[in-house]
């Protein structure tokens, strides 16, 4: 049976620097693959100066995109750091139409949804945006009757974040094994997954700082699974 998968995020690096691993390991094993990103990281950090940075980042999304082997890749053109409740009905709606075009066009296919963590695992806003809007779709696509398998929410484990974090916004601790349902090991692609990662050039800070202190963990992705 063909496989659709949908990954939905708020920013150009937010599938490389999650669940990339998983993500290239699907595509790989014939499923067909649909990234989306609400917005183009357009206020994100900026150490080239790049007078357009967003034009930049989605261009660096692409490439990861490539390189993940996504089948197809969708901007909704949402600004970056802004995203709040209106948004998350408009996104909803979003979502929920391109799914039913796609399911259309392969009525047959079982259908995954893939973000993060309802909590956006950092706690940035425009993730928690994504990621309930991403849910509420699942939710209200599955009630009509949509051929949705399963909702697939990236997270991190307690031992990567044992307390609050509190250096930017609210990040909460990790989630205990209890709460973990699936875990993807992606270690046997770890150099594409550094490569996927090195692809977001313009935040290499964030990047590099996570290479460095996950090593080959950044391919060990977690997930609390919801059918």
């Amino acid at each position: 049976m063909k496989k659709i998968l949908f990954g939905i995020f708020a920013h150009p690096d937010d599938e490389a620097f999650g669940p990339s691993g998983t993500l290239l390991l699907e595509t790989r094993s014939g499923t067909e693959l649909h990234l989306i990103t609400l917005t183009a990281g357009e206020n994100g950090m900026n150490p080239d100066n790049h007078s357009d940075l967003g034009a930049v980042r989605l261009e660096e999304w692409k490439q990861a995109g490539k390189l993940i082997g996504a089948a197809k890749m969708h901007h909704f053109g949402y600004e970056d750091g802004t995203l709040g409740n209106q948004d998350h009905v408009e996104i909803t709606h979003k979502i929920e139409s391109l799914i039913k075009e796609v399911v259309a066009s392969s009525p047959d296919a079982a259908v995954e949804v893939m973000t993060m963590d309802l909590n956006g695992i950092t706690g940035h806003i425009d993730h928690i945006v994504a990621a309930r809007s991403a849910a509420l779709a699942y939710y209200r696509l599955k009630e009509q009757g949509q051929p949705l398998t399963r909702l697939r929410l990236a997270c991190i484990a307690e031992n990567s974040l044992l307390t609050v974090n509190t250096d930017f916004v609210l990040m909460e601790p990790g989630r205990t094994q209890d709460e973990i349902t699936e875990t993807i090991d992606a270690r046997s692609v770890i150099e594409d997954v550094y490569a996927i990662i090195r692809t977001h050039h313009t935040q290499r800070s964030d990047g590099e700082t996570h290479i460095e202190r996950l090593g080959e963990l950044v391919a060990l992705n977690h997930f609390i699974v919801i059918t």
